[in-house]
């Protein structure tokens, strides 16, 4: 008993000074009831301190103490075993002391040696019973690992849950922001079209309101005049062919002067055609809708010797003379033409080029790699895409080129990059309301590109005119005093 007692105070748990229930073993080698170490405090790191050693252990997993698990078992069968009698067999009243495999029963010796077991596989009960408890340990050992598998499944799923609600937090943010910036366009449009019909209308009535109000002085008169006339009636006949000479004459001349005077209609035109407002108003929130507009310069470093930069590097014209630069690799040798100082390689980009009353231009996108030392290819396959002015025909670069019906000859020409989409779009952009379609490419491409900038030859003089990058906050405006270049002469 003595022994027994000892055992035990050795099998008691350091925390809660009771038998170890469902031991854990933590790094160090000492073990702890399973509810004891998840009542111990971790730190950030899962850390905990062991309370016998005072190492730092990792607290996230501590194995199960199995050995530790069966001898406690052992133990608390030893003592119920001393104090109960072994359950008897109620055929032949002998102990149940044998495993019948074949029928999954207990027997005493007699039911498998005379009885009806006789034949079967027969296993005592100690050996049925640890190998049952292994099994037991075993499933207990994966449900652990599957119960771990679980928790961390649970917990990805939180994250998850937790990320997904932020991302369309985030994006619940940016649609009302973006549907904010759009009913805020909507008002301002819906505010300039109520004022304009109100300015048109106020001025209508205006005019009809002062001809009503002569109308009314002139109806007065002629009131004046029948009663004059009416007391003239009434006169005797020496005074009536007195004074009818002296009247009759005047009230006539006003008669015939105001027979003039007929009304005619006045039609409300408030300046737009109501069943067109709805494609008005989406055409300008086309432009308000693009990309920001880039703040481009061109780069000297790419610009054709004949070429004069100014203003910052965003005003190019042909000079007169070539100049003597550097052959570095990335200026153009043979074609008259520059890029910007920034190429893209993703996103969405918006930028704007002035060409004036130029009559020939060429402008668009170019890959990084295209060749700069001998012609330019003009089109998509050879990594350029534009359009140009040429004898007053539009055409864009395609394969084949193709003629483009503008109307208008555009003075600004705005062109809107979707890397990630695939598209280069061209459009007029001389309106502050609206852009005018002039055309689209197809684009498929990897790497940097780059606006790009033909100037073209300056044809003694008749081709003259810069191209200019406008800078968004001078938008609409040309740079003044803009640059002359030198006189041209024949034989130059």
């Amino acid at each position: 008993m003595d022994r027994r007692l000892s055992l035990e105070e050795q099998l008691r748990c350091p925390v809660c000074l009771d038998i170890f229930s469902e031991p854990l073993m933590l790094q160090c080698g000492h073990s702890y009831c399973r509810c004891c170490v998840r009542s111990m405090t971790m730190d950030l790191l899962g850390q905990l301190q062991c309370p016998v050693c005072r190492c730092a252990v990792d607290g996230d997993s501590p194995s199960p103490n199995v050995t530790l698990a069966r001898i406690i078992e052992a133990l608390q069968e030893v003592s119920v075993s001393g104090g109960a009698q072994l359950e008897t067999c109620p055929q032949h009243h002998n102990p149940l002391s044998l495993y019948c495999e074949d029928e999954l029963t207990v027997i005493c010796g007699l039911c498998g040696s005379i009885g009806a077991h006789r034949g079967h596989k027969i296993t005592p009960v100690s050996s049925v019973y640890s190998r049952m408890k292994e099994d037991i340990s075993c499933l207990m050992t994966e449900f652990q690992q599957q119960k771990r598998k679980v928790e961390d499944h649970i917990c990805k799923l939180s994250y998850n849950r937790s990320r997904i609600t932020n991302e369309s937090d985030v994006l619940k943010w940016v649609v009302r922001k973006e549907f904010g910036e759009l009913r805020r366009c909507l008002e301002e449009e819906e505010v300039g079209f109520m004022q304009q019909v109100e300015t048109s209308a106020a001025v209508l009535i205006l005019s009809l309101q002062n001809q009503t109000d002569q109308l009314n002085q002139n109806l007065n008169r002629l009131q004046e005049a029948h009663n004059t006339l009416q007391e003239l009636s009434n006169e005797g006949h020496l005074d009536f062919i007195m004074k009818y000479g002296s009247m009759a004459p005047r009230f006539r001349a006003s008669q015939k002067l105001h027979q003039g005077e007929l009304f005619s209609s006045v039609n409300f035109k408030p300046g737009f055609n109501h069943n067109d407002i709805k494609l008005t108003v989406w055409k300008r929130l086309h432009r308000k809708v693009l990309p920001a507009p880039e703040m481009l310069k061109l780069d000297p470093q790419t610009a054709h010797p004949m070429l004069e930069l100014h203003h910052g590097d965003t005003v190019v014209f042909c000079g007169a003379v070539l100049r003597r630069l550097p052959d570095n690799p990335e200026r153009f040798s043979y074609s008259y033409c520059v890029l910007t100082d920034r190429g893209f390689s993703c996103g969405k980009h918006y930028w704007e080029v002035e060409v004036g009353n130029k009559p020939r231009w060429r402008l668009g996108l170019v890959k990084g790699t295209t060749g700069r030392k001998s012609k330019l290819v003009k089109s998509p396959e050879s990594g350029a895409w534009l359009i140009g002015l040429k004898d007053g025909v539009y055409e864009a670069f395609s394969s084949p080129r193709v003629v483009l019906p503008v109307s208008t000859p555009p003075r600004r020409v705005g062109l809107l990059l979707d890397y990630e989409g695939g598209g280069l779009t061209f459009y007029s952009s001389d309106s502050p309301d609206e852009l005018g379609f002039i055309y689209s490419f197809r684009l498929d491409i990897q790497g940097k590109v780059y606006p790009l900038l033909d100037i073209c030859w300056h044809d003694r003089g008749d081709n003259k005119q810069p191209m200019i990058l406008p800078q968004p906050h001078r938008a609409h405006l040309l740079p003044q005093p803009l640059p002359q270049p030198l006189p041209y002469k024949q034989g130059k």
